[in-house]
C-alpha cells in the first residue's frame, strides 16, 4: 500500500458517498463530475487493497471493510477540521459553511432572519439553510442542525429543547362577521375548518381551557393544507378558522387582519427543538450557529423558555427530521 494515496480529499469522498449512497448525489453535492467521485473511490480502494463499496445498479453500499473504514474515516477528518478551526480561532476568525434544515413556514417568517443577524456577526461563514417540513436524514443529506417543531423518535442525535410554541385558534373578521364568533368550543361544529393534511389527529381540535379541562372538538373542512404558509393565506382569505402558532400570524393579528377565536382556549403548545450530528457539535462556527439561535430564538412571538435548555443525547430525537 503506497500511503501517498490516501489522501484525506479521497477520504472525504468515501466518507460522503457512504452517507448519502449514490455517486451522482455526491458529484452534484461537490460541484464534480461523477467520473472524478468515481476516479476518487477507485484509487482509495486501490492503496488500500480492499474493496470499501458494493454497487448495485440502484445504490452503493458499504463492505464489512467499508465499514470499519468509514467509523475511521469520520474521526480522522472531524479531528482535521477542529485542528483548522483552532488555528482560525486564535486569529479571531471563523470560517466555513455550516448547513441548517429547519420547518419551512418558520424558516420563512423568523429563522431566516436570525441567520442573517448572525452573518453580520460572522461575515466569514457561509449558511446552507434548507427549508422542509419532510423529515430528512441528517446525516445522509450533509446538514450539521435541524430545528424542529413537534415530538420526535428516537435516535443518536443531540437534542436541545429551545422552548414551546404557543398556538391559538383564528380567523378572519369577514369569516367570523359572516358565520359568528363562538362562544364555546362546541360552537365550532358549525364553522367551516382550514386542516393541515400532513397533521395526524388534524380531524380532531383539542383545546384547553381557563379551568385546565381538555376540550376535543371534531374539525373538518373543504380546505386542507400541507404547508403552514399556505394556512395562514387561507385564514387570511377567510376560507375558515384553525390553530395557527402564534409566530406564524402575529402580524396580521396586531394589523386587525385576523383576530382570536375563543381566546380563553387554546391548542397545546409545540416543543421547539434543536438537532446536531454528534460528530459536528465540536465545529467551532456549528457551535456558534448553535448558541446563536439558542439565544435569539426566545425573540420569535409565542416562543417561551422551555423546561430543558441543555444539549443532550436524544431520548426522542429523530435524525430524519
Amino acid at each position: 500500500m503506497d500511503k501517498s494515496d490516501i489522501t484525506l480529499e479521497r477520504m472525504r469522498t468515501f466518507v460522503r458517498v457512504a452517507e448519502r449512497g449514490n455517486l451522482s448525489a455526491v458529484a452534484r453535492e461537490t460541484n464534480t463530475g461523477q467520473s472524478s467521485v468515481t476516479r476518487h473511490l477507485r484509487e482509495l480502494e486501490d492503496a488500500l487493497g480492499v474493496a470499501l463499496l458494493s454497487r448495485t445498479t440502484r445504490r452503493v453500499m458499504l463492505t464489512e471493510e467499508g465499514r470499519r473504514y468509514y467509523a475511521n474515516a469520520i474521526q480522522i477528518l472531524r479531528l482535521v477540521e477542529q485542528a483548522g478551526d483552532e488555528v482560525r480561532n486564535a486569529r479571531g476568525t471563523s470560517v466555513g459553511t455550516v448547513r441548517i434544515s429547519c420547518t419551512a413556514a418558520l424558516g420563512v417568517r423568523h429563522i431566516s432572519r436570525l441567520i442573517f443577524a448572525f452573518q453580520d456577526r460572522h461575515p466569514r461563514i457561509t449558511v446552507d439553510l434548507s427549508l422542509t417540513d419532510e423529515r430528512v436524514d441528517l446525516v445522509r443529506e450533509g446538514v450539521d442542525i435541524a430545528v424542529r417543531l413537534g415530538p420526535l423518535a428516537d435516535s443518536s442525535m443531540r437534542l436541545r429543547t429551545l422552548g414551546t410554541s404557543r398556538r391559538i385558534l383564528v380567523g378572519s373578521p369577514d369569516y367570523l362577521a359572516r358565520h359568528g364568533r363562538p362562544a364555546t368550543p362546541g360552537d365550532l361544529a358549525g364553522l367551516e375548518g382550514v386542516r393541515m393534511s400532513n397533521v395526524a389527529g388534524s380531524d380532531m381540535l383539542t383545546l384547553e381551557g381557563p379551568d385546565g379541562e381538555t376540550h376535543l372538538v371534531p374539525f373538518d373542512g373543504r380546505l386542507r393544507v400541507d404547508h403552514g404558509l399556505a394556512a395562514r393565506e387561507a385564514y387570511l382569505a377567510g376560507r375558515g378558522i384553525g390553530p395557527a402558532h402564534l409566530w406564524l400570524v402575529d402580524d396580521l393579528l396586531s394589523e386587525g387582519w385576523l383576530e382570536p377565536v375563543l381566546p380563553d382556549y387554546a391548542p397545546p403548545p409545540v416543543s421547539l427543538n434543536m438537532l446536531i450530528v454528534p460528530e459536528r457539535a465540536d465545529i467551532a462556527r456549528v457551535r456558534l450557529l448553535v448558541e446563536f439561535l439558542a439565544g435569539e430564538v426566545l425573540s420569535i412571538p409565542g416562543i417561551d423558555r422551555g423546561p430543558v435548555e441543555a444539549w443532550r443525547s436524544a431520548a426522542g430525537a429523530d435524525p430524519r427530521t
